[in-house]
């Protein structure tokens, strides 16, 4: 149901584009609202004769605003809100051991724990 309607909301999509851009210019549009010229008829634009074009992208933009929003309360609606980080928790993996100077290193795989190496001053085989 989502992708048919999904489908269905792309092909409005482009024929509101097609319906809007085969449109006349009507010769106004942001400037000549500005200056002296401004008039009632240019700020609020002129009654004019509705063509099949212009019922068409109003029909097209109706519809286009309806389907997206039936797609996001689809979308929205079909799984529940879960935390990002349950899954890292839930692996069970361990945080790593901190390595401390003189601290003998952890074994791995099996392996016998191996002693740091001896520094300077800190032979205990010495005399």
């Amino acid at each position: 149901m989502f992708g048919l309607t999904f489908a269905v909301l792309l092909t409005i999509g482009v024929l509101l584009m097609v319906v809007v851009l085969l449109q006349a210019g009507k010769g106004g549009g942001l400037a000549a609202m500005g200056g002296a010229n401004a008039s009632t008829d240019s700020v609020l634009g002129g009654r004019q004769a509705a063509t099949l074009l212009t019922k068409l992208s109003w029909w097209f933009g109706g519809s286009f605003l309806v389907l997206a929003l039936v797609l996001s309360i689809m979308s929205s609606r079909g799984t529940a809100p879960t935390s990002v980080l349950q899954d890292e928790f839930q692996n069970g993996a361990a945080a790593p051991t901190p390595v401390l100077p003189g601290a003998v290193a952890p074994a791995e795989d099996g392996a016998a724990p191996t002693e740091p190496p001896a520094q300077d001053g800190d032979d205990p085989g010495g005399p």
